[in-house]
C-alpha cells in the first residue's frame, strides 16, 4: 500500500452513500488516503466495518468548509440521486474542477430519466439484471448481495483512475443503471443478434453446460462445457466409478449433440454428483483440473485455505469491534503487499485530515484526447474475464493487440452455443463481437517455437501484458514475470487465474459458476426452504475483470511496473459485501424474504417485484421511508396507509396481495413512469429487449452505439460505462477477423518484410 508518507498517495474525498460504497472501498485497497466528512453511523457494525475500515472522517460544517476540503483532493468520488448531490453546479459542471470527480447516479447526469431514483433492486432491474435470475414459475430476481450498486462502485474507481492516469482534472459520469446493463454477458446481446430473449431457468446456463447440482450432502456448481478436455475427463471420471450410463456410446462424442440433449447428460452427471458429498466431489475435480467447486456458504468464506494461504483476509480493529478485530474479505488483487489488518472508520486528528505529503494527480503536459492513448496492451486471453479488460482498456484510448489462434479456440469464437446469432461462423460470433471490439487481432500458433519467439519479441513495445492461462504456462515459454522484465523493465503483467498465481488451489479449474460457488454467492440464491439457484450470467468474470483494470490503472498512475496477481475468487468474495463480518458478529438479522416473496428487504416496505399487465411482466418498487409509503397508498389504495415501518412490516404479506393485484392492471413502463413521478423509486423489470429498443434513458445517451462490422454489417454493442467529460471514451473499430491485423502489426512493431510475413505463413506460425 501506499504509505503515510508516500507522495504518490492519492487523495480522496469520500461522498458516497450505498450506491458507490464499494469504489471508495476499492479506492482504500491500491493505497489510496480516503477521508469521509461523517462517521457513517446510520450503518450497523457490520456494514460499517467492511465498508470503511481503512478510513478517517472529519466533519464539515458548511459549504466553505466543504469546498476547502475538496481543495485538498486528488479525487472526489460522490453518489446519490441527483437531487442531493453537493458538486454540481447549475450548469452540470463540477464545483470542484481541479480534481477528478466522479458521480454515481441511479440513472446518470443527463438524459429524460436522470432525476430517477432507486436501491439496489429497482437498479438491478432497470439495467436488466433481475430478469435473469429467479425460477421460471416464480418472480425475477436480483443477484444476492447488492451486485448493481456494488458494480458501479468498481465502476467509479475505475472511472477515478482513468482521470488520474489521464492527467487531466474532470467530471466522470457513472450511471447504475448502464453499469448494469454493461454487466449481463448475453442478456441483451441475444436479443440485438436473434431477437431472442433469455429465460429464467433457476440456475442453468443457457449458453454453456454448466448448472448447479445436488450431491449427497449439498450442491456443487459444474458441468462439462469449454474445451473437448472438460468432457472427456469427466466422463472418464465418470466411467471409473461405473456411472456414465450411455454417454460411452459413439454418439455423445458429438458436442453438437450433446448440446441438444443436454438434459438427459445432465440427469447422468447428476446421478454421479449424488454420490459425492460436495467437499470431496470439489477436491477430486481440483486434482483432475476439471471446473466444478462447493456451494460452501458465506460464514465459510474465512475458513477458505485458498484465501488464508494468500493472506487475502483483513482484520478489522477499533471501536464497537470484538478485542483483536474482525475477520473480512481483503481486496482482488496482489500488485503490492497487502494490508493484514486496517483500522475501523475513524476520526482524524490535526488540522488537515490529509496525511499525504502532496498531490498524487499529476496533470499531464499534453492533453490527450483519451485517457489510455499512448498505452499499447498485449492481450493473451479468451472467453469473457480477460476480454472484458481488454475491452475497457480499448475503449479509453489503449491499443489492444490482442493474440489469438485456431490452434487454441477461444469459445466464444469459435464455439456454436455462443455465436447467438443463426448461421454465423467464428469470424462473425455475436458474443465474441461485443467483448472484442477497439481491438487488433495477430494470429501467432503459440505452439510453435517461433510462435512463442514472436510472442517475446512483442513485449518490448508494449506496457501491458494481460493473461489468463493457467498458472505456470507463461513461465514455460520464458515469459514469467521476471523473464518480462528483462525484456520491457517497466512492463505491467496481469494474471487472472481463477484463483490465483500460488496457493494449495492454484491450479484449479473455474468458470464462473465455480468461483460464484466458492465465495458464497450462489448460496445465497437459494429462496428460503429451497436449493441455491446459481446465476445464468458470468458476473463472477466481469466482476473479476473490473477488479484487473483497476489494478492495471493503478500502476499505470504509479509510472511502474509491477505483477497483478488477480485472484478471480478473491475478487468475488470482495463483491460479498459484508457477509463475513455478519457471520462473526452475529449481525445479519431476520430474513424477511420468504419463497412467495425473494425480493423482500429488511430495510424497505414494501419492496419487490410485482406483476404487471401482459405475459411475465413486472415492476420492480422499494418503499424506503414514510412520505413515499403514504404516496404509495393513496395511488394504490393499499390497507395501513397511516403504517410506520413496523406497522407495515407486520402486514408485509397483506400489503404485498393488495399492491401485486393493483400492478397487475398497469403497465409496466407507464407505471415505473407513474411512481417515480411521484417520488417513489421503480422500474421495469427490463428483458434484453426492453434495453435495445424500449429504453428512452439509454437511447438518449446513446449507450447501444453501432458499429459497421465487414461480415455482420451494422450491429449495436453494449456502451461504456465511466463517461469521462475531458478524454471520453469510444467505440471506433468493431471486433476483427481472426489475424486481420497480423502484417500490419508485425510490419509496424517489428518492422518483418513481406518476404517474412509469407514464409511465416507457410510454416504455420501466423493461422
Amino acid at each position: 500500500m501506499r504509505t503515510d508518507t508516500d507522495p504518490t498517495a492519492l487523495r480522496v474525498l469520500d461522498l458516497t452513500d450505498e450506491l458507490a460504497y464499494q469504489g471508495a472501498r476499492l479506492l482504500v485497497g491500491t493505497g489510496a488516503d480516503v477521508v469521509r466528512i461523517d462517521a457513517a453511523t446510520g450503518l450497523g457494525p457490520a456494514a460499517r466495518a467492511h465498508w470503511h475500515a481503512g478510513k478517517r472522517w472529519t466533519s464539515v460544517r458548511d459549504a466553505a468548509e466543504l469546498d476547502a476540503l475538496a481543495a485538498e483532493a486528488d479525487i472526489v468520488l460522490e453518489s446519490g440521486p441527483v437531487a442531493r448531490l453537493r458538486g454540481l453546479l447549475e450548469d452540470g459542471s463540477s464545483r470542484w474542477p481541479h480534481a477528478v470527480h466522479v458521480v454515481v447516479t441511479p440513472f446518470g447526469l443527463t438524459g429524460p430519466r436522470r432525476d430517477w431514483i432507486g436501491d439496489d433492486l429497482v437498479l438491478a432491474s432497470a439495467g436488466g439484471m433481475t430478469w435473469l435470475g429467479g425460477r421460471p414459475d416464480g418472480q425475477p430476481k436480483p443477484p444476492p448481495r447488492e451486485q448493481a450498486v456494488q458494480t458501479a462502485g468498481a465502476h467509479a474507481a475505475i472511472g477515478a483512475l482513468l482521470g488520474v492516469v489521464s492527467g487531466t482534472p474532470q467530471l466522470v459520469d457513472v450511471s447504475v443503471q448502464e453499469s448494469v446493463a454493461a454487466t449481463l454477458e448475453t442478456g441483451a446481446l441475444a436479443w440485438i443478434h436473434a431477437g431472442r430473449v433469455p429465460v429464467r431457468s433457476a440456475g442453468v446456463y443457457e449458453h454453456v453446460a454448466h448448472r448447479i447440482f445436488e450431491t449427497a450432502d449439498g450442491h456443487a456448481a459444474g458441468g462439462y462445457s469449454g474445451s473437448d478436455r472438460m468432457w472427456t475427463d469427466l466422463l472418464a471420471w465418470m466411467a471409473e466409478r461405473g456411472e456414465a450410463g450411455d454417454l460411452l456410446d459413439e454418439r455423445w462424442r458429438d458436442a453438437a449433440h450433446r448440446w441438444e440433449r443436454r438434459d438427459h447428460v445432465d440427469r447422468i452427471v447428476q446421478r454421479f454428483a449424488a454420490r459425492w458429498p460436495a467437499a470431496e466431489l470439489a477436491a477430486e475435480a481440483r486434482e483432475r483440473a476439471l471446473p466444478w467447486a462447493e456451494v460452501v456458504p458465506p460464514e465459510r468464506l474465512t475458513a477458505n485455505p485458498q484465501l488464508r494461504d494468500r493472506e487475502a483476509l483483513v482484520t478489522v480493529t477499533g471501536e464497537g469491534l470484538p478485542d483483536g478485530g474482525v475477520e473480512d474479505v481483503g481486496f482482488p488483487w496482489a500488485a503490492l503487499p497487502r494490508p493484514v489488518s486496517l483500522p475501523a472508520l475513524h476520526e482524524a486528528a490535526g488540522d488537515t485530515p490529509w496525511r499525504a505529503l502532496g498531490h498524487g494527480l499529476h496533470r499531464s503536459g499534453e492533453p490527450k484526447s483519451r485517457a489510455l492513448e499512448g498505452v499499447r496492451v498485449l492481450d493473451l486471453t479468451w472467453v469473457l474475464a480477460g476480454p472484458y479488460v481488454t475491452k475497457q482498456l480499448g475503449e479509453h484510448g489503449a491499443d489492444i493487440v490482442k493474440v489469438e489462434s485456431r490452434h487454441r479456440q477461444d469459445p466464444t469464437r469459435f464455439a456454436p452455443s455462443m455465436h447467438l446469432r443463426p448461421g454465423s461462423d467464428p469470424d462473425d460470433s455475436g458474443y465474441f463481437l461485443n467483448f472484442n471490439r477497439n481491438k487488433r487481432s495477430v494470429a501467432l500458433n503459440l505452439r510453435t517455437d517461433e510462435g512463442r519467439r514472436l510472442l517475446r519479441e512483442l513485449v518490448p513495445h508494449c506496457d501491458v501484458v494481460v493473461e489468463n492461462f493457467s498458472p505456470g504456462v507463461l513461465a514455460r515459454w520464458g515469459m514469467d514475470y521476471a523473464s518480462l522484465r528483462e525484456l520491457n523493465p517497466e512492463v505491467v503483467l496481469v494474471s487472472m487465474a481463477g484463483v490465483g498465481q500460488t496457493g494449495p488451489w492454484r491450479n484449479a479449474v473455474t468458470f464462473a459458476d465455480t468461483l460464484a460457488a466458492m465465495s458464497g454467492l450462489s448460496s445465497e440464491t437459494r429462496d428460503p426452504g429451497g436449493p441455491p439457484q446459481g446465476l445464468t450470467f458470468g458476473l463472477g468474470d466481469m466482476i473479476a475483470a473490473n477488479s484487473a483494470v483497476l489494478a492495471t490503472l493503478d500502476l499505470l498512475a504509479r509510472g511502474h511496473g509491477g505483477h497483478v496477481d488477480l485472484s478471480q475468487l478473491e475478487a468475488m468474495a470482495a463483491a460479498m459485501g459484508p457477509a463475513a463480518v455478519e457471520a462473526a458478529l452475529g449481525a445479519g438479522g431476520p430474513d424477511p424474504r420468504t419463497a412467495e416473496h425473494p425480493n423482500r428487504s429488511p430495510h424497505a416496505v414494501p419492496h419487490g417485484v410485482y406483476p404487471a399487465a401482459g405475459d411475465d411482466r413486472w415492476v420492480a418498487v422499494s418503499v424506503t421511508d414514510d412520505a413515499q409509503w403514504r404516496t404509495l397508498a393513496h395511488l394504490a389504495e393499499l390497507p395501513h396507509a397511516a403504517g410506520d415501518f413496523d406497522e407495515r412490516r407486520a402486514h408485509e404479506d397483506e400489503i404485498d396481495a393488495a399492491l401485486a393485484a393493483w400492478t397487475r392492471g398497469h403497465d409496466a413502463h407507464k407505471l415505473a413512469e407513474l411512481l417515480q413521478s411521484e417520488g417513489i423509486a421503480a422500474a421495469v423489470v427490463a428483458t434484453g429487449r426492453d434495453l435495445v429498443e424500449a429504453d428512452e434513458q439509454l437511447a438518449a445517451r446513446g449507450f447501444h452505439p453501432v458499429l459497421d462490422h465487414p461480415l455482420t454489417g451494422p450491429v449495436r454493442h453494449e456502451g461504456i460505462v465511466a463517461r469521462l467529460t475531458a478524454t471520453p471514451g469510444g467505440l471506433d473499430r468493431p471486433a476483427p477477423l481472426l489475424g486481420q491485423h497480423t502484417h500490419e502489426v508485425l510490419r509496424e512493431l517489428l518492422g518483418l518484410s513481406d518476404r517474412r510475413l509469407a514464409a511465416l505463413a507457410a510454416e504455420g506460425v501466423t493461422e
